[in-house]
């Protein structure tokens, strides 16, 4: 059997051929790769917060046995948080500090607290109002509009109801009811990271799209009672909040300088890369598991030694392929899951006591608000450190698993 193919020569003239570069150019140029940029930021807290040395007693009052009564005190002040917002406070015309009354003293009835039931109550009513300042307080801050929005990824792993969080903000917010959403779900504290990384797939594949992240958790609903000194430590740690970006890829110049102008914000910064790595054998060192009476958070003290031994060789080789080094990292935005893990991210990594300090803050004046946490710390990096060039968002959670970001200032289209 013959095969024959055609003669090139016969089938196209010369300016067929240029017109054909020309078209196929053209095609290329429009369907350009932008890359995700920030375009704005918010957060919002409860409207309650109490010191950490009275939330010590609150946990006295609930504690099931004597065991550990005289030593949560110490444990509590031993955290690093000076004071913690919870949806769950109430204050008082008194003046006297903010209580709560959804947990009640242990009984031999009832030694475990609300149910899982009761908790999951609390959080569908608590949590879209948490989350609609923090969507909406990002949208001011940024040169979108609620028309605008093609896309919302939402973050939670504190609750879950369905219809969710999601179709409420689309209703409240009046986004366009064909908004595309994807839920990050039970990833923990970095589950954020893994948020901003779907949104800057989304913008880098589709220029014209504008995504709205959204991160509220509870942590406050999950309150153990428990003689178990890991799940005291996270007792001790956990606090509310809400975080919320929006991305998108091109933005007109005109309008982006007369955002910044009015907002204070810059829009430059753009989603250069993200990072994920699984420490191998380490499954066992934390966890998050639904119970009967709440969420259940397993925090093993190795956990900070086995970051501190990892995280170097992991982050250089990551930023390397950037074409940087973990010294040209201006600010880093690290995930203050506790004092020790702050700190040895820190000494892994060569970092000063400076440098970490954005963390410990965010820590000592808001707790530990699981995934949005990180969003605070970047948000307030952006402000304290305007000149920088290089920010690192850093996170960890189970697996055990490193989750990063990597933001830089005016970085070219990819």
């Amino acid at each position: 059997m013959q095969h024959y193919l055609p003669d090139p020569r016969s089938s196209y003239q010369e300016s067929d051929i240029m017109t054909l570069s020309t078209s196929s150019i053209e095609g290329l140029r429009s369907n350009r790769s932008y890359p995700a940029r920030l375009l704005g930021m918010g957060t919002a807290l409860p409207l309650h917060s109490i010191a950490q040395a009275d939330s010590a007693l609150i946990a006295q009052e609930l504690h099931i046995t004597q065991r550990w009564h005289q030593a949560l005190p110490v444990l509590y002040r031993k955290t690093g948080v000076h004071q913690r917002g919870s949806v769950l406070l109430s204050g008082h015309t008194d003046g006297s500090a903010p209580r709560q009354s959804f947990y009640k003293p242990s009984t031999p009835s009832n030694p475990f607290g609300p149910t899982t039931a009761e908790r999951m109550q609390v959080y569908s009513r608590e949590s879209m109002p948490l989350l609609l300042r923090a969507c909406m307080a990002a949208m001011t801050n940024s040169c979108a509009s609620p028309s605008s929005i093609t896309h919302l990824i939402t973050v939670t792993c504190t609750g879950f109801a369905a219809p969710g969080n999601d179709l409420q903000l689309i209703e409240k917010m009046g986004l366009n009811p064909n908004v595309q959403r994807v839920n990050v779900g039970f990833m923990g504290c970095h589950g954020a990271i893994n948020a901003i990384r779907i949104a800057k797939a989304i913008v880098e594949a589709d220029c014209n799209a504008v995504v709205l992240v959204g991160a509220i958790e509870l942590c406050s609903i999950h309150q153990q009672y428990t003689d178990d000194p890991q799940q005291l430590v996270a007792n001790a740690l956990f606090a509310d909040g809400a975080a919320a970006m929006i991305v998108g890829s091109r933005i007109d110049d005109g309008q982006r300088h007369s955002f910044e102008l009015e907002n204070g914000f810059s829009a430059d910064w753009a989603i250069t890369s993200t990072f994920s790595q699984i420490i191998p054998e380490t499954s066992n060192l934390m966890s998050w598991n639904i119970g009967d009476h709440g969420f259940q958070m397993s925090l093993d003290p190795q956990v900070p030694a086995c970051i501190e031994s990892y995280l170097y060789s992991a982050l250089s080789t990551w930023l390397g392929n950037q074409s940087l080094t973990v010294s040209s990292i201006d600010s880093w935005a690290i995930h203050p899951g506790g004092p020790r893990i702050v700190q040895a991210s820190g000494e892994a990594l060569g970092l000063t006591q400076e440098q970490i300090a954005p963390s410990l803050s965010v820590l000592a004046n808001h707790g530990n608000m699981s995934s949005p946490t990180v969003l605070f710390i970047f948000d307030e990096l952006t402000r304290i450190n305007p000149t920088a060039k290089h920010i690192v968002l850093l996170a960890f959670g189970p697996g055990l698993c490193i989750e990063a970001c990597l933001c830089s200032v005016g970085s070219d289209a990819s």
